[in-house]
């Protein structure tokens, strides 16, 4: 597999930041965090779903949209850095003690 690109990698580093136990990241909030335009996040996230990096956790309503939009979230098992490895562990940890 080739190497992740900037905006690649910026859309995942939002992601690992911005997502919680209660609650995960939108197309937007993705996209304003990593500091890119609205549409290369969208066709970024789009591929990062279809290559398995990303997965959507939910749906939620929000101000400025009449439909329910999706949040996002890494899958289990994506390579990121070791700092964000141990936030996942306790993110992912605390999502299995939820659905116990």
């Amino acid at each position: 597999m080739r190497p992740a690109n900037d905006t690649r990698q910026a859309i995942l580093k939002a992601a690992v930041e911005l997502t919680t136990v209660a609650r995960s990241p939108t197309l937007r909030e993705l996209a304003a965090r990593a500091c890119v335009g609205q549409d290369a996040a969208r066709r970024t996230v789009d591929n990062m779903k279809r290559a398995g990096w990303l997965i959507k956790i939910r749906e939620r309503r929000v101000d400025y949209r009449n439909r329910p939009v999706a949040e996002y979230a890494p899958k289990e098992g994506v390579e990121v850095s070791e700092a964000t490895a141990a936030d996942w562990r306790a993110v992912f940890g605390a999502w299995r003690k939820v659905a116990e």
